[in-house]
């Protein structure tokens, strides 16, 4: 029995299910994970949700009467669910949606609640692969950071409407049907949500799939000067108003002066480190091992999401609770001393 069999059946439950329909279901895994991350900006949240759809949808298979196609079928409930969870009323949002940039002699590690902050999620889970160049592009751009960010700021139903829209390119009038609405409504929402996207969307980050060569390169010299904590070479590579948070502390840092002191001062602990690449929310990102404290090797400390911009770095983002992060992203949890 198939894990989505398994939960889907329960106890006692037969066993009778077929693998066809557990197949079909699970081949929309990833696309309903992009969706549902998009939603609720939490990566677990996101997992939750698409398990809860997928397990609803194989209750009801037999009742799937085939007026729409099953992809649309699993949006409305995966929209449901979303909706439902989303009830409450808050937004995830990181530091710099928040509050204005601490001066690093004012800076202070104030932590906030885990479920205030918008979560990193690996590319494998939320970008489907396609060999459409285009479909790859907006599929990354839409789930950067910075845009999932602006995405809480709309209301949930302006949200879901917004992303089935521009990101997945439905028509109005199979939203209106999803929704259970009017096409009317579903343009009047869209455009009210283009309105406040535009109001909180920061400047987009360059595409970084691939990387090209000045990319690499860039990010091959902030490996070294990080490792070595040699500050000018990092200064070097970080434009004049680039940005360093920390969540789950709402302290975020403008400006390279700024983040390198920080990095010399409350963050000194970090010297000796070693970064492991990764990819997270259509960027580049790095596993962040610290000097393990009670002998030779590395420990996990953060996962950082790395925002470049013609050929500079604009944005470190540390995400610092890492018993979450490094089994999400498939992270070994130690290196050994001779690691590289």
């Amino acid at each position: 029995m198939s894990e989505l069999t398994a939960a889907a059946a329960g106890p006692g439950a037969g066993t009778g299910a077929s693998g066809d329909i557990d197949s079909r279901l699970e081949g929309h895994r990833v696309e309903l994970t992009g969706y549902c991350y998009r939603m609720l900006g939490s990566a677990f949240e996101a997992e939750d949700a698409v398990q809860d759809t997928l397990v609803r949808a194989w209750r009801s298979y037999d009742k799937f009467e085939g007026r729409s196609s099953l992809r649309s079928w699993l949006y409305r409930i995966a929209t449901n669910v979303c909706l439902d969870m989303l009830n409450a009323g808050k937004r995830r949002a990181r530091p710099v949606d928040l509050t204005g940039p601490t001066p690093l002699a004012q800076a202070a590690l104030n932590p906030l609640p885990e479920n205030a902050w918008l979560e990193p999620m690996p590319d494998g889970r939320i970008i489907p692969t396609t060999d459409d160049p285009a479909e790859a592009a907006v599929a990354r751009e839409s789930v950067r950071l910075a845009f999932v960010a602006a995405l809480q700021h709309l209301p949930p139903k302006q949200r879901a409407v917004l992303i089935l829209r521009e990101v997945l390119a439905w028509r109005a009038a199979e939203v209106a049907e999803l929704l259970g609405t009017s096409v009317a409504s579903v343009n009047s929402a869209l455009q009210r949500a283009r309105a406040t996207l535009t109001d909180h969307e920061s400047v987009a980050a360059d595409a970084a799939d691939p990387l090209d060569e000045r990319q690499t390169a860039l990010l091959e010299r902030y490996v070294a000067a990080f490792e070595g904590y040699d500050m000018k070479a990092l200064t070097a590579l970080l434009r004049e108003d680039a940005v360093m948070t920390m969540p789950p502390f709402d302290l975020w840092l403008r400006g390279h002066e700024d983040i390198t002191g920080f990095m010399t001062s409350l963050g000194a602990g970090c010297a000796g480190s070693r970064l492991v690449a990764t990819s997270a929310n259509g960027a580049p990102a790095f596993a962040h091992y610290k000097p393990d404290p009670e002998g030779p090797g590395f420990v996990p400390w953060a996962l950082q999401v790395i925002d470049v911009r013609d050929g500079a770095i604009t944005g470190l983002h540390c995400f610092l609770d890492t018993p979450r992060w490094f089994p999400l992203f498939g992270l070994p949890d130690r290196l050994e001393a001779d690691a590289e």
